[in-house]
């Protein structure tokens, strides 16, 4: 009778280590899962307008935490950025959203900025005139990713490239001359020049189709009215487009469904930037018509709610 209680004490023993070690395992899984996600844009006014407003509320609507952070320098080309990283330059200001409340830090280094985070996802962007020139690409984009994965203290780091927009079609910024002032020509260019840089020369994990979510965004009743100045954003649903871009390509989720709109955009406008952005992503190099959004808002909203969705 002993040893058969005996033998039942030792496999109840079992069982509760089993359990105890699930248990453990389950809230180590907890503790996983609740740790943020965080994105790094090394870039320069072009990743302020995709990912400095709306990507942090898109994220929370489907319950992500997020820590973001732009290393930002007006007009930044990707030698600067090589030279500033040389020069260990405090050249930047670092813009940073942690609770949806964004600090700004200015005089800060390159090494500074990618060494205070276990960053999970690090962008890296071309200044939007040579953005379509692919050599201006191959002087510098590979040292610099180069440099990215040596100081990232992340060893699961993504790499990713943020193929930026087109200017609009009446822009008068001076570097549209590269393109002969064509807004196709430029868009096409940019595809062409960020698709095979990505993988040739900083082997990135993902690229983010920003310049075709705008490019998509364009035949739909909105129009070329994607930018405020001629190439930077409109604050509204051109930022909230791109950022729809960013989250659908880094979470994989479908951005159609995300419940976050801005306050200042309406329903139908807020469906628009969604699709634009899912069509870019599953579709990255090419435009897709947006046929469900070619009326205007008046009448689309109203009367084909269920084809503009």
């Amino acid at each position: 009778m002993k040893k058969i209680v005996f033998c039942h004490m030792r496999a109840f023993r079992h069982v509760a280590l089993l359990l105890l070690v699930a248990l453990g395992f389950s809230l180590g899984t907890c503790r996983a899962a609740e740790r943020p996600v965080r994105i790094l844009a090394i870039g320069n006014s072009f990743s302020q307008d995709a990912v400095e407003q709306y990507l942090y509320e898109l994220c929370a609507a489907e319950g992500i935490e997020v820590v973001i952070g732009n290393a930002y320098i007006g007009g930044c080309t990707l030698e600067r950025h090589v030279n500033n990283a040389r020069e260990d330059a405090p050249a930047y200001q670092y813009r940073k959203i942690v609770d949806g409340e964004k600090v700004n830090t200015k005089e800060v280094s390159l090494l500074t900025v990618i060494r205070d985070e276990a960053w999970d996802f690090i962008s890296l962007q071309q200044a939007s005139g040579f953005s379509g020139q692919y050599e201006t690409y191959e002087r510098s984009l590979p040292e610099l990713a180069a440099y990215v994965r040596q100081y990232a203290s992340n060893p699961d780091m993504k790499l990713m490239m943020h193929q930026t927009w087109a200017y609009e079609s009446t822009s008068t910024h001076k570097a549209f001359a590269n393109y002969d002032r064509d807004q196709m020509t430029m868009y096409k260019a940019i595809v062409k020049a960020v698709f095979r840089a990505a993988p040739k020369l900083a082997h990135t994990d993902l690229v983010i189709p920003s310049g075709t979510a705008i490019q998509n965004g364009r035949t739909s009743f909105v129009g070329d009215h994607f930018t405020r100045d001629g190439y930077h954003l409109n604050l509204d649903y051109g930022r909230y487009t791109a950022a729809c871009a960013w989250f659908e390509a880094i979470f994989g989720r479908d951005v159609t469904q995300n419940a976050y709109r801005p306050e200042r955009i309406s329903e139908y406008y807020a469906r628009m930037a969604r699709r634009a952005a899912h069509e870019a992503v599953k579709h990255p190099k090419a435009v897709t018509t947006l046929s469900d959004f070619k009326l205007p808002e008046a009448v689309g909203a109203y009367l084909r709610p269920a084809a503009a969705h």
